[in-house]
């Protein structure tokens, strides 16, 4: 499958790092360094703009290193990109960490994953077919369950 891309950064194209990789690192754009303090969140540019075939939505997802090191990672994850939008990709990033930490221009901040999707067609009906688990939610075979 092939994706356009305009990269209006400096930073080079997205691209897998190894044969077998399912995510492309994506890099930020910054004018100047962003501070991150603990808890704190803001959206990094990265300057990438990208046309998706419709059936098909882009995944952005947290960098392992960075979670493990610094406490980094990405807010809404999985983030998804749909077919149909135009603008720049934007990350939210948030600093689960206990120290600040800087993002630099051209840092490689999460990864991109391109994967299919269907679109379901919704019905509204009266009620819904039987299972043994039925309406048993959070905690419900015993493991951490959760007593009220």
């Amino acid at each position: 499958m092939k994706v356009k891309v305009v990269n209006n950064s400096d930073n080079e194209m997205p691209r897998y790092a190894t044969e077998g990789a399912a995510g492309m690192d994506l890099r930020a754009f910054l004018k100047e360094e962003v501070v991150l303090k603990p808890f704190e969140r803001r959206l990094i540019p990265t300057g990438l703009k990208i046309e998706l075939p419709i059936g098909y939505e882009a995944q952005i997802r947290p960098r392992s290193g960075l979670a493990l090191k610094h406490g980094i990672t990405v807010l809404n994850t999985p983030g998804t990109i749909d077919a149909d939008y135009r603008g720049e990709i934007g990350v939210i990033l948030i600093n689960l960490g206990s120290e600040e930490f800087t993002v630099k221009n051209g840092e490689r901040i999460c990864q991109m994953v391109i994967a299919k999707h269907e679109t379901a067609e919704i019905i509204n009906v009266e009620e819904l077919g039987t299972t043994e688990r039925g309406e048993g939610g959070f905690g419900h075979t015993g493991t951490g369950e959760i007593k009220g």
